[in-house]
C-alpha cells in the first residue's frame, strides 16, 4: 500500500513552496498575479535591470480552465517501471490521476484545496487526509494545492523579490538564489531553504533547488523538452525530481500527450477497502 500511495503522491506533489501572491486581473486569458518593483531597493540583479520584465514572464501565462496529461512513470523504488498515469487538472480545483500498468488500474488520487485522496486497488486500502500526509512523506512543511499544481506544469512556485534574490544572465540563461533563507511556519514550526531556480532564454523553468538549511534534506525538480501546444500554452515533456536526505527518491515523468479536452474524475471508495491511518 505504501509504495503504491506514495508514488501516486509522489507523483501529484514532488515538492513545493507555499506561494503568497495577490492576484491581479491583468488579462483575462493569462494568470494573475501582481507584480511589485521596488526601485527603491538596491538592484542586486547582476546586470539585469528589467526586473519587472523578468517577473512578468516567469509567472504570468496563459489561462485554462483544464489540462489532460498522459504521462509514463519510472522511478528507483518501483518493482514495475515504467507507469502508465492519466492526470487531469482543473484549473484551482482539482487535480485528477490514474495509475496503471498493463491495463490493471492500480491507483488512483483526488486532490483538492482541501486535501488527499487515494485508493491503492491491489492492496484495497485508501487515504484521506489534508496535506500533513505529502508533507511527512517527503519530510517538508510547505506543500498545499496551488504549489503543487504550479509545480506539475512547471510554472514558478516561489515569491521572488528584488529583496530576496539574485538574479544573474549568461549565455544558458537566467539564475535566481535567494539572499535570505526562506523562512516557512507550519503549526508554529519554523524551516529554512535555501533557493535556486534556473530559466532558459526564453524564460521556461529549467531547474528548482530547496535545500534545508539545518540538514541534508533537499528536493531537485529538473523540466526538460518544453513544447508550446494550443493557445500559446508552454509545458514541459520531462519532469524529473531527486529527493535527497533523511528520505530519498528519483522520479521521472515522461509526458507524452497534453489536451484541454474536458474529462469526467470518478473516484470512490469501495465499502470493502480499508482506510490507512496517517500519523
Amino acid at each position: 500500500m505504501k509504495k503504491w500511495l506514495a508514488m501516486l503522491s509522489l507523483v501529484l506533489v514532488f515538492s513545493a513552496c507555499k506561494s503568497r501572491k495577490s492576484a491581479s486581473a491583468a488579462n483575462s486569458n493569462t494568470d494573475t498575479l501582481k507584480i511589485t518593483d521596488n526601485s527603491k531597493t538596491e538592484d542586486r540583479g547582476k546586470g539585469i535591470y528589467d526586473r519587472l520584465g523578468f517577473y512578468e514572464k516567469i509567472y504570468i501565462h496563459p489561462k485554462f480552465d483544464h489540462i489532460k496529461i498522459s504521462s509514463k512513470i519510472k522511478a528507483d523504488n518501483l518493482r514495475v517501471s515504467p507507469l502508465d498515469a492519466t492526470i487531469y487538472i482543473e484549473t484551482d480545483k482539482k487535480i485528477w490521476s490514474n495509475i496503471s500498468f498493463l491495463f490493471f488500474n492500480a491507483a488512483r488520487a483526488l486532490i483538492t484545496p482541501e486535501g488527499i485522496k487515494a485508493i491503492d486497488r491491489y492492496n484495497k486500502n485508501y487515504i484521506d487526509s489534508d496535506f500533513d500526509y505529502l508533507n511527512n512523506l517527503l519530510n517538508t512543511n510547505f506543500i498545499d494545492y496551488k504549489s503543487l499544481e504550479k509545480l506539475l506544469l512547471g510554472r514558478t512556485f516561489l515569491t521572488i523579490s528584488n529583496r530576496n534574490s539574485d538574479i544573474t544572465k549568461n549565455d544558458d540563461g537566467y539564475t535566481v538564489q535567494s539572499i535570505a533563507n526562506q523562512k516557512i511556519e507550519t503549526d508554529g514550526k519554523i524551516r529554512e531553504y535555501k533557493l535556486e531556480l534556473k530559466y532558459s532564454n526564453d524564460f521556461n523553468l529549467i531547474k528548482v533547488k530547496l535545500q534545508d538549511v539545518k540538514s541534508a534534506d533537499a528536493v531537485e525538480i529538473v523540466y526538460d523538452n518544453w513544447e508550446t501546444i494550443e493557445n500559446n500554452v508552454k509545458v514541459p515533456k520531462s519532469v524529473k525530481i531527486n529527493i535527497k536526505g533523511s528520505k530519498s527518491s528519483q522520479i521521472l515523468l515522461e509526458n507524452t500527450k497534453f489536451d484541454f479536452s474536458k474529462m469526467d474524475t470518478p473516484y470512490s471508495v469501495p465499502s470493502s477497502y480499508q482506510k490507512l491511518e496517517i500519523k
